[in-house]
């Protein structure tokens, strides 16, 4: 669903409630249980001060009262419904604009009303098959794009809203109770999001320290550690201000009449709200690049790139090098195997100054050493990164093959699989990954370094979705304060 088409149906939807509220809501039946002494109708008294509102009707059925209440003019009626032995129950109606009568506060429930939680229900959920189906067309497209990341994120996020909302589509509270349900859930986020951050960082701080110890100490390998610490620091925030707003004298958030209270309630809300959604776009990264690292690619490809890195000073590979050749060997095996497709192996790395030989090169001895004929292999000796690895190695190919769209993987460590999937789409290159085994230390900062990644290249649509929940939380707080000063 396109979003010109998703704002078409959000409208349409609010037109529906407001029409739907505007033909029922002229009248209002107030339900209430009287002692069991009341046995006839004539022995209470109603009372109805402003008469903004009339009695339409009034019947007692097993010790209930139905007082159905008709709309006369726009403003305020208290409603005292006086029964024997002094006894009185109190109820407060609005009048509003096209006659619709609320009951209890100025934006309560009303006839009618009870469509707008199910009608905000099936719109989420609408817009979230909407992005399902976004997501499922853009991974069978391509797997290595940063928006897949954010379309997953939005998923769970949408799946938290739907499921939240859901649950509370049988209560009827009117606007004030849909506002208040937003507000309460990201408020009790909390609860549930700071022993998760705690525990998060805890773990990610242990493999920060194990990754500095083997990898050497750099602000790269503590991007996890760093991400903990925001996580569980805006998670504190809120609470912390509630805390010493509560001690000061300086501002009293405790008188409804004022604006202190709510602009504190809109702090914490636009704060947990941020989180959650900050928090649902790592978990895609983490969904993401586990995916990528586990996918096997289709079998019949042409070439399979051996993207390189560091080896030994004798020339021969790292167990890391090693693991990412291995599995290249491995894949082409099993292709061979499957549909007797040979693939031809492209060793990439140039030669670092600490480097023999060039890590291509190097590449090419161990293929050549596990049984590989010097024919199948077509050595890339001259990049030294990633990108290059890619861009260096594609242009051999292209000199080597006279088909315009030969089929290619690459073989790289599991947690670079996404990252290296992500150079090859920026340039144009058409290749799926597979990924080696390495230890799990290394994928806690790739997954940060990714989520990160994602943020900035998808910036504006990040952006677009914080200002839609900073009008969400806003127009839920002013809600709840146009209702207490009413």
């Amino acid at each position: 669903m396109k979003k010109k088409y998703s704002i078409i149906i959000g409208v349409f939807l609010s037109l529906i409630c407001t029409l739907i509220v505007i033909i029922f809501g002229s009248t209002y039946t107030i339900k209430e249980s009287l002692p069991n002494y009341v046995t006839r109708i004539d022995e209470i008294e109603i009372l109805i001060e402003n008469n903004a509102v009339e009695i339409a009707d009034e019947r007692l059925e097993d010790g209930i009262l139905y007082l159905t209440l008709r709309s006369v003019h726009k403003g305020k009626s208290y409603v005292d419904i006086d029964c024997p032995q002094d006894m009185t129950f109190y109820h407060t109606v609005y009048v509003h604009s096209f006659g619709v009568i609320t009951y209890d506060t100025f934006l309560g429930r009303s006839t009618g009303s009870r469509v707008i939680p199910i009608f905000i229900t099936l719109y989420l959920a609408l817009v979230l098959f909407s992005r399902i189906s976004i997501y499922r067309n853009d991974i069978k497209e391509n797997m290595y794009r940063y928006k897949n990341v954010k379309n997953i994120g939005l998923i769970i996020y949408l799946s938290s809203l739907v499921i939240g909302q859901a649950l509370s589509v049988f209560s009827d509270g009117g606007i004030l109770k849909i506002a208040k349900d937003i507000l309460d859930s990201v408020s009790t986020f909390s609860f549930i999001a700071l022993p998760i951050a705690f525990i998060v960082f805890v773990f990610v701080s242990i493999s920060n320290i194990i990754l500095m110890r083997k990898e050497g100490r750099n602000w790269r390998n503590m991007l996890g550690f760093f991400l903990g610490l925001i996580v569980c620091v805006c998670t504190v925030i809120p609470n912390l201000l509630n805390d010493n707003l509560q001690q000061t004298t300086l501002v009293d958030i405790h008188n409804e009449q004022g604006i202190a209270m709510y602009i504190q309630m809109l702090i914490e809300a636009v704060i947990f709200a941020g989180v959650t959604y900050l928090e649902c776009i790592l978990i895609g990264t983490v969904i993401l690049g586990i995916k990528a690292a586990k996918r096997i690619p289709s079998f019949d490809k042409d070439y399979i790139m051996i993207l390189g890195c560091q080896i030994n000073s004798d020339g021969t590979l790292t167990p890391l090098l090693k693991g990412r050749t291995d599995r290249a060997i491995e894949f082409a095996k099993m292709q061979e195997k499957s549909g007797g497709k040979k693939v031809i192996f492209v060793p990439s790395g140039g030669k670092g100054d600490d480097e023999v030989i060039a890590e291509g090169k190097a590449i090419h001895n161990y293929l050549i050493e596990n049984g590989i004929p010097e024919g199948r292999i077509l050595t890339e000796d001259k990049s030294v990164s990633t990108f290059e690895n890619l861009k260096y190695s594609m242009e051999l190919i292209r000199k080597h093959t006279n088909a315009q769209e030969p089929k290619i993987a690459f073989s790289t460590t599991n947690y670079h699989v996404f990252r290296a999937g992500i150079f090859a789409t920026e340039q144009g290159i058409k290749a799926e990954g597979i990924g080696s085994k390495t230890k799990q230390y290394f994928f806690i900062n790739a997954f940060v370094r990714e989520f990160i990644a994602t943020l900035v290249s998808e910036k504006k649509s990040h952006i677009k979705v914080m200002a839609v929940m900073l009008f969400i939380m806003f127009s839920s707080v002013a809600t709840v304060y146009l209702c207490n000063i009413r």
